[in-house]
């Protein structure tokens, strides 16, 4: 294991999670940004996630720089949409 935290070698337990989000939170900001110049009416998100299909189908992001990071996502899911749900049962 490496003295240094950042080092990209081996790889720290939690510096391996940071850049897994770092490159999932770079997919959804080209989405922000596809959002703002395409006059489509298409959800930023949208365009995220597209673009990170293309980006692992071409082979461009290996399923292994993210899998992790997105599983927890995955799983955290239900958690997400508790202030959402507890809004639509509020009206």
């Amino acid at each position: 294991m490496s003295i240094y935290a950042f080092d990209r070698g081996k790889g720290n337990f939690t510096t391996k999670y940071i850049f897994q989000f770092a490159r999932i939170l770079a997919f959804c900001f080209l989405g922000e940004i596809l959002h703002v110049v395409l006059p489509l009416p298409v959800p930023a998100s949208v365009y995220g996630l597209v673009l990170l299909l293309v980006a692992l189908t071409t082979g461009v992001v290996k399923l292994e720089q993210v899998k992790e990071t997105g599983t927890y996502l995955t799983g955290i899911f239900p958690l997400l949409f508790l202030p959402a749900a507890a809004g639509i049962m509020e009206l």
